[in-house]
């Protein structure tokens, strides 16, 4: 990478933060490209260098976030693929307590963000996301559970819509229900499931 891409990335990772701290003080329909380029300490000609609208940098911002949130769970794509491989096939869960509860913490301490891309699902992309999801995380539990491969994309469309349906709900009450209490619910429809 060289100098210039080198600070276009700084500059961006600076209006990323710049938004994240903004989205905790207000919705995202009363910021402005102004207030963002104040607090990341840039000109407003340097914003449309990067992006043409503010659902870009929301957009940007989650990716950046979940980047962020890669680093809080403390693991690799490789790792976690290198265990789904080798694990007792009773440890194959779609959802463990383990990765749900941090994942439950990281969205209650970044609520703001995540009711914002909740109300702009074509923002957040999360059609996107799932298949990401479901290429390199639940397809290899699948296959290790011998579910055929035609009924794959609709038992992973049950699971996570649903999730989300509940995640959703919590984000609409502020987060006030406790994480433990969030997890119990998620963990309840899919055992029920599972076990049937």
């Amino acid at each position: 990478m060289n100098r210039n891409e080198s600070r276009y990335f700084k500059t961006a990772a600076k209006m990323d933060e710049a938004f994240l701290r903004l989205i905790e003080e207000k919705d995202l329909e009363f910021i402005t490209v102004k207030e963002i380029c104040n607090k990341a300490g840039v000109n407003r000609s340097t914003f449309y260098l990067h992006y043409e609208t503010i659902d870009d940098l929301l957009s940007e911002s989650l990716e950046y976030m979940n980047g962020h949130f890669l680093d809080f769970m403390g693991q690799k794509d490789s790792a976690f693929i290198e265990r789904i491989s080798q694990c007792q096939k009773e440890e194959l869960y779609l959802v463990t307590p383990k990765y749900l509860e941090k994942y439950l913490e990281y969205v209650k301490s970044n609520r703001h963000l995540f009711e914002n891309a909740v109300k702009r699902p074509q923002v957040l992309r999360l059609d996107e996301s799932y298949e990401k999801m479901f290429r390199f995380v639940f397809t290899p539990i699948l296959e290790r559970c011998q579910v055929p491969e035609e009924n794959r994309r609709y038992l992973m469309a049950f699971y996570i819509h649903g999730i989300m349906a509940i995640i959703t709900e919590w984000l609409k009450s502020n987060c006030e229900d406790s994480v433990e209490q969030i997890m119990s619910i998620i963990q309840q429809c899919v055992t029920h499931r599972r076990n049937q």
